[in-house]
């Protein structure tokens, strides 16, 4: 990777980074949201409880972000940046213009999203056929 890619990279990475820090600031700034706090019915509970659920939500989201910002970050600085963490394959430009802060590339992430939804991967699914 040519080094005005890495120099784009990196300033997409801070400018999201930025953006990131700011919303996490508002978001704890209002920390309101993430209490608990009593309603005098249930319909005012339930709609607090909502509320406190989506402010977590995205309280975690954020500081998900900014860790994996970081991490493509250091990547950055460690001469990594751009190779799948899993398959050690080059991930695509495209890729990462869409999402800078990705470790890594489709075909992996499409596994590790499967993994995590519970759902076997394709090679799985290729090895059981097998067995039938």
């Amino acid at each position: 990777m040519a080094k005005n890619e890495f120099a784009k990279y990196r300033a997409a990475l801070e400018a999201k980074l930025a953006e990131v820090e700011r919303e996490l600031g508002v978001a704890l700034r209002d920390r309101e949201n993430v209490s608990v706090q009593k309603a005098p019915d249930d319909v005012d509970l339930a709609q607090l409880t909502a509320e406190r659920e989506l402010a977590i939500t995205n309280l975690d989201r954020l500081t998900s972000l900014k860790r994996q910002i970081k991490a493509a970050l250091a990547r950055l600085e460690d001469g990594t940046y751009g190779v799948c963490l899993e398959c050690e394959e080059p991930i695509s430009p495209n890729r990462l213009n869409a999402v800078p802060w990705t470790a890594l590339c489709v075909r992996c992430q499409e596994a590790a999203d499967s993994r995590r939804a519970g759902e076997p991967e394709p090679l799985d699914l290729l090895l059981e056929q097998d067995h039938l």
